[in-house]
């Protein structure tokens, strides 16, 4: 038995704004350590025995995350991962059956389906309770793992067990999922000992849940099918067919199969496996808090924070001290370009804000000063009538697309690393402290033949400034002309 991880990763939501952006969403984010939330979830199987976790994580997004998910990845050893692009959003069931029939082919491993935006804070538990659940799923059983809760929670749906499975140490009879309650319903949940928190945490054989999905929504089915065979390959990427996907009906693993197993035994039993690892779905501020190390006070934080006379607050420091001073039950999150202040019990209004803000067509919703791109990232340091000056990293080896833009001329200066520069007809390097000129109209490239990140500044100057002004004329990363 093998198990091959899908991580789930096309959510673009917003609820940590402005930390998240649509284009920087959560999963992407460090926010409880040095690493991601992806790069913690793919991390989550890390030392099983060889052989008994398929090294190849299967990654479900869409396009644009692609780059900075492999480049996230590579980060953390995890060299040629599957990653499966979305042309459109279509909810989790579509996503698993396209993974499912990526792997069904690599023998038919056991699936171990998990969002890419949670926290575990227990690993060693996380494991024991994927091992219960791998040997249920081996023998045909489709597995949802659920949250033993330790509060009476509105905020996530419910799962009801039954009776304990044949053979199982700690897993039960899946009954039905159920809607997010009101606190007197939970509260009777919690009591009964019945019902755990939905955690979105799945686990069954490829086939399958081919087989199911084929049973409970053959025109899913169908549209992933033929997605999937009208596939094409570029490098770490699978693009599968667009028109054929957009056919596919939207809905959830729950509803799309998990709660309907009751009528098909002959699919295989649904089984829940309880998980007490100190899960988060990180689905707000407040949660963030909760599952983050804090002081004596109460009082958690990232980045350079200080706090005097302080209790129970929250600081997410981007770049900036932030000093809170007598801030009971706070939540503050500083980036270079927003800050948010909020007290811990309203955090989830946040929501109210980002719809104003894309209701006013204000781009803070959508992306970050600092932008990753497939090459590094730049950060927009400073702007005004006729000038930007930007920071821009590029990872070793990598390269800009050949161009040129009709309306600014730029300066490039080497901080760090060793840069080689075309420019109309020549090719030359750069090092530290050597800058040059493009004029406008030039036909230019920036790369980095070195082993260390290369650092410049860019000076752009002219009519018009946007990221549209640009002709591609080359590009290593598929990206289109303009």
């Amino acid at each position: 038995m093998t198990i091959k991880s899908v991580i789930l990763s096309g959510g673009s939501g917003t609820r940590l704004w402005p930390a998240s952006r649509e284009s920087h969403p959560k999963q992407l984010l460090p926010l409880t350590g040095e690493l991601s939330l992806l790069q913690e979830t793919a991390a989550r199987l890390k030392g099983f025995a060889d052989g008994e976790v398929d090294p190849r994580p299967l990654v479900v997004t869409n396009e644009e995350y692609r780059f900075i998910i492999a480049e996230q990845l590579r980060q953390i050893g995890l060299r040629s991962p599957q990653i499966v692009l979305e042309p459109v959003g279509r909810n989790t069931a579509p996503a698993l059956t396209l993974a499912a029939l990526a792997a069904v082919g690599e023998g038919d491993p056991v699936l171990l389906v998990m969002p890419a935006d949670h926290v575990i804070a227990n690993v060693a538990a996380f494991q024991l309770a994927i091992v219960e659940g791998a040997q249920l799923a081996a023998d045909g059983a489709l597995v949802t793992f659920g949250i033993v809760p330790d509060r009476a929670e509105t905020g996530y749906g419910y799962i009801r067990a039954g009776a304990m499975a044949s053979g199982a140490d700690s897993a039960r009879a899946l009954l039905e999922f159920v809607e997010k309650p009101d606190h007197a319903t939970a509260e009777r949940y919690v009591a009964s000992g019945e019902y755990f928190w939905n955690s979105g945490i799945f686990m069954m054989k490829a086939s399958v849940w081919l087989r199911a999905i084929e049973r409970f929504n053959p025109a899913m089915a169908a549209a992933c099918g033929n997605a999937y065979a009208g596939r094409s390959a570029d490098a770490d990427f699978i693009r599968i067919d667009a028109d054929a996907f957009e056919r596919s009906p939207s809905d959830s693993i729950d509803y799309a199969v998990m709660e309907k197993l009751a009528a098909a035994p002959e699919l295989g039993q649904g089984i829940v496996v309880p998980l007490a690892a100190g899960w988060s779905d990180v689905g707000a501020w407040d949660a963030l808090w909760a599952v983050s190390e804090k002081d004596a006070a109460g009082n958690a934080a990232r980045g350079e924070v200080m706090f005097e006379g302080s209790r129970n607050t929250l600081v997410h420091a981007s770049g900036r001290l932030v000093a809170a001073i007598g801030c009971d039950d706070m939540v503050v999150v500083e980036t270079p370009d927003a800050v948010m202040v909020a007290h811990k019990n309203h955090t989830q209004d946040v929501k109210k804000v980002v719809a104003r803000l894309k209701a006013e067509g204000r781009s803070l919703t959508q992306s970050h000063r600092k932008v990753y791109r497939p090459w590094g990232w730049y950060d927009s340091i400073d702007a005004g009538e006729r000038f930007q000056v930007k920071r821009i990293v590029v990872n070793p080896g990598a390269k800009l697309s050949l161009q040129m833009h009709h309306h600014r001329a730029e300066h490039w200066v080497v901080v760090r690393g060793t840069a080689e520069v075309t420019s109309g007809e020549r090719t030359f390097l750069l090092a530290e402290n050597e800058s040059t000129y493009i004029p406008l109209g030039h036909t230019h490239r920036l790369a980095n033949p070195g082993k260390v990140p290369l650092e410049i500044i860019e000076v752009q100057s002219g009519s018009y400034l946007g990221e549209d002004d640009i002709v591609r004329f080359e590009d290593n990363y598929g990206r289109g002309a303009h």
